[in-house]
């Protein structure tokens, strides 16, 4: 039945509404081809037909898979990716509809897994695609993270010439955009040739290895569920298929969880903070604070300094919860988003 069903026809179409999306029943191991007989009648079938391609698995990690699809025909409002975790319970990712890869975190290690894309037109399931992958295994061996005893000898034999591409392809120097308690942006470029996709390697706080693919189209990443005041080592890959022909590094450590100042410290810290001629030779101004794009979840914040130059900005609020929040901002940016 695993093999029929592997080998049916990917797209069946759907008459009725689905639910909502954590309801949408996962298809039943059973070949699909039965359902194929009750496709959109023609009163309900949409005017311009969207199809799915196919499903397939761009990248693997011991706790992620990395899938793209394509759309050949039509277009779909959203997307919806099925599957079941270790523990056997159905999970269910929302997908934007302009959207053709996504990546989905927090998987078991050589586990087997089975994903079902779904293309939806409003809340209607219009056509689906699946395919198995199986995660990797916890060594990560075809990606291990370098030593430091290894990082100088590996920069010097990285690209031998028989593994050399025809075409070389050269990742640009690795720096940080943002750094926040819990999370640090990261961004790079390509000055020379291209790459099929990145991956991201580091390890968290308990010293475990994590590796987080990265689409080739990309030139930056959040890397999110990090610890604060901790020195993090980040290693980028370029790969070729499953080459690694490149790497860039930096070492970053994560902002600490400050406190926000009182109301009352800040109205006195606004008092006294005219810097005098012995700290600040070069009076440092900031202009106004605004607001140029805003969200559901995040604001886009610009300012301009008039006067002088800063070492670098804090940015501090309050979230929903009432927390203090502070995000480190580097002293050149002119703008940041705040997630």
């Amino acid at each position: 039945d695993r093999y029929r069903h592997s080998h049916t026809h990917h797209s069946t179409l759907y008459a009725t509404a689905a639910p909502e999306p954590e309801e949408l029943p996962l298809p039943s191991e059973k070949p699909q081809h039965e359902q194929h007989r009750t496709e959109f009648p023609a009163s309900e079938a949409p005017i311009v037909q969207a199809v799915l391609e196919e499903l397939r698995v761009s990248s693997v990690n011991p706790d992620s898979v990395q899938l793209q699809w394509s759309v050949p025909e039509g277009s779909f409002d959203s997307f919806t990716l099925q599957y079941r975790d270790a523990q056997g319970q159905p999970q269910a990712l929302p997908i934007d509809g302009r959207s053709r890869s996504v990546t989905v975190p927090g998987l078991s290690p050589s586990h087997r897994y089975r994903f079902h894309l779904y293309g939806l037109r409003g809340r209607k399931k219009i056509d689906h695609v699946s395919t198995e992958a199986v995660t990797g295994t916890e060594e990560t061996e075809d990606l291990p993270l370098p030593s430091e005893e290894q990082k100088q000898e590996k920069l010097q034999t990285e690209t031998p010439p028989y593994d050399a591409p025809s075409v070389q392809a050269v990742l640009g120097e690795l720096r940080v955009s943002s750094v926040t308690p819990d999370s640090v942006e990261l961004q790079w470029s390509v000055p020379e040739g291209s790459f099929d996709s990145f991956t991201l390697q580091y390890r968290d706080a308990q010293g475990q290895p994590q590796a987080l693919p990265i689409d080739g189209g990309s030139r930056s990443v959040t890397v999110p569920g990090l610890s604060p005041s901790h020195r993090y080592r980040f290693h980028l890959y370029g790969l070729r298929g499953r080459k690694k022909t490149d790497r860039v590094s930096i070492d970053i450590i994560t902002a600490s969880e400050e406190p926000l100042p009182s109301e009352e410290l800040e109205e006195e810290k606004t008092q006294t903070e005219s810097p005098t001629s012995e700290t600040f030779p070069v009076r440092a101004m900031l202009g106004e604070l605004k607001v140029s794009s805003v969200t559901s979840d995040s604001v886009e914040l610009q300012w301009s300094v008039p006067e002088g130059s800063f070492d670098s900005f804090t940015l501090q609020y309050r979230d929903a919860q009432g927390q203090p929040q502070a995000l480190p901002i580097d002293g050149g940016s002119r703008s940041v988003t705040v997630p």
